[in-house]
């Protein structure tokens, strides 16, 4: 669940508040986006893979944690592990045609030879991810 969006990181892009997928955000005009329904966050984890600047995090719990600290978790530096993870950079794919964000955009299947982006690809459809 979207737990926190790190204020001194943040650019005000607004991309998590477009690739959100439950309307979780609201843009604010000259400042950084809020959290504004933060119980329709199903924990996709798209707003965080998508900021540029690794401003979000979002926790793997299903409700929100009240024992979350905005300093321990940017000293932490969890803060785009799961971008990272991915092999994303920069919030885009690492460049190939074939990464689970380019394929959902345009629902196209991964190279059937391809297992792990072929699992990726099938959990993301099913809404696990």
């Amino acid at each position: 669940m979207i737990e926190l969006i790190v204020e001194d990181r943040c650019i005000g892009c607004d991309r998590c508040v477009v690739v959100c997928p439950t309307d979780v955000f609201d843009a604010v005009a000259d400042d950084i986006p809020i959290i504004a329904r933060q119980e329709d966050c199903h924990t996709c984890m798209s707003c965080e893979l998508h900021c540029p600047v690794d401003a979000l995090y979002v926790s793997p719990r299903g409700e929100p944690d009240p024992t979350v600290k905005p300093d321990a978790i940017v000293a932490s530096g969890v803060l785009g592990s799961y971008r990272r993870a991915l092999g994303w950079n920069r919030a885009k794919p690492a460049g190939s045609e074939n990464d689970p964000g380019v394929l959902l955009k345009f629902m196209r299947r991964p190279d059937p030879n391809d297992k792990v982006r072929t699992q990726l690809y099938e959990l993301a459809i099913r809404k696990y991810i």
